[in-house]
């Protein structure tokens, strides 16, 4: 499967009183790159929470972070399925300003039961789509 790219612009939240991204604040442009993708896939989470009572939580992240992002960067964040499991996703995911890589990790994904978070395979629709 190829590359999601999700545009992204850094505002002044994003941003601490030097005018660089909190590096916290990168989770959450990964989050919502995630988000759009698994959206652009034809699932939305809020859907799949309520229809068929499933969530994706966040188990493991690693991040290294190379270079700063600022105020109003126009951003590239990248997904990439690594290794699609019965329950979990291991994603890559990057940001870019430009040629310029920012930051870069993986990000492992479960899937679980909305009510008691118990791990819960991921539905068959998602796995034939990201087997592709």
């Amino acid at each position: 499967m190829t590359d999601f790219i999700w545009p992204c612009r850094v505002y002044w939240e994003d941003t601490d009183a030097g005018g660089v991204v909190f590096y916290a604040n990168y989770l959450k442009f990964l989050e919502r790159a995630r988000t759009e993708w698994l959206r652009q896939l034809g699932f939305e989470q809020e859907r799949l929470r309520r229809e068929q009572g499933l969530m994706f939580v966040v188990g493991e992240t690693r991040l290294r972070y190379l270079r700063p992002a600022r105020l109003d960067d126009w951003l590239r964040i990248t997904v990439q399925p690594l290794q699609i499991g019965r329950a979990s996703l291991n994603i890559a995911q990057q940001a870019w300003r430009g040629d310029t890589l920012l930051t870069e990790g993986e990000i492992r994904i479960g899937c679980v039961g909305a009510e008691d978070f118990r791990p819960a395979r991921i539905p068959e629709a998602i796995l034939q789509t990201l087997s592709a």
